[in-house]
């Protein structure tokens, strides 16, 4: 089965990232595919590569990190929702003239059309967070 993830939570902020990577790597270990993870609204903190949390707890961004270079998926962060939050490329960050950018290794800034091309291309589309 292919599914495809939408992640509207933040890391930290409420469950929805860290279930919906326990449920990707579920996917995965079952034999399952993964066409796209989608990060959209406060989820698209998950694809900042300057979250220090402390040493004791998850590195949820890691995590994302981690599994999206081990199985090589695509991971879109919502360009729109991530330039409203501050989850930036470099391109976007000369584009806008900022100084710096934070989007982590591993993801891309892409829009809504991503998501409809996830729903048209899975089996399952499984949203976590609202």
């Amino acid at each position: 089965m292919i599914f495809s993830l939408a992640i509207y939570g933040a890391p930290y902020s409420s469950q929805a990232a860290y279930s919906a990577l326990r449920f990707a790597e579920a996917v995965i270990r079952q034999g399952h595919s993964i066409h796209r993870l989608f990060f959209y609204t406060d989820g698209v903190h998950c694809g900042t590569a300057l979250a220090c949390p402390p040493q004791d707890e998850l590195n949820l961004q890691q995590s994302w990190q981690q599994l999206i270079e081990r199985h090589k998926l695509d991971a879109v962060v919502c360009i729109a929702a991530g330039q409203k939050r501050g989850v930036i490329s470099e391109g976007e960050a000369k584009r806008f003239g900022k100084p710096a950018f934070n989007l982590a290794p591993g993801f891309e800034l892409a829009g809504l059309g991503q998501l409809a091309d996830a729903v048209a291309h899975s089996d399952r589309v499984i949203t976590f967070g609202g």
